[in-house]
């Protein structure tokens, strides 16, 4: 399956539900709407959901650390609803599951 995103803001959250595969083609699409959100003072939160997720590569996963870090910079959080297994495995062998913050479900985020 094609990578595919859609977003829905609530507030100060940004939900942003990703299916399919986040893979270097999938990264081109996702990134300007990051930036974007990024850019967005009135948004606190970034959450990315991870669930309909078949695949991420390392492009995907770099991506996902550079939004967090440019997030942090200005005080806000970027917030992952954790993958399936394969996608979660990425985040763990790189530790990323140290450093970056993940929930079961969207309905866990607040801001």
């Amino acid at each position: 399956m094609r990578f595919e995103f859609e977003t829905a803001e609530r507030g100060t959250l940004a939900l942003v539900e990703l299916r399919g595969e986040l893979d270097l083609l999938g990264t081109a699409e996702l990134e300007p709407e990051l930036e974007r959100l990024a850019d967005d003072p009135a948004v606190e939160v970034v959450t990315l959901d991870l669930r309909g997720l078949d695949f991420l590569d390392s492009s995907g996963l770099r991506l996902v650390v550079l939004c967090a870090r440019r997030l942090a910079e200005s005080g806000r959080r970027l917030v992952l609803v954790r993958g399936g297994r394969a996608v979660q495995r990425v985040f763990e062998i790189t530790r990323m599951t140290e450093r970056l913050e993940f929930v079961d479900a969207p309905e866990h985020v607040h801001t």
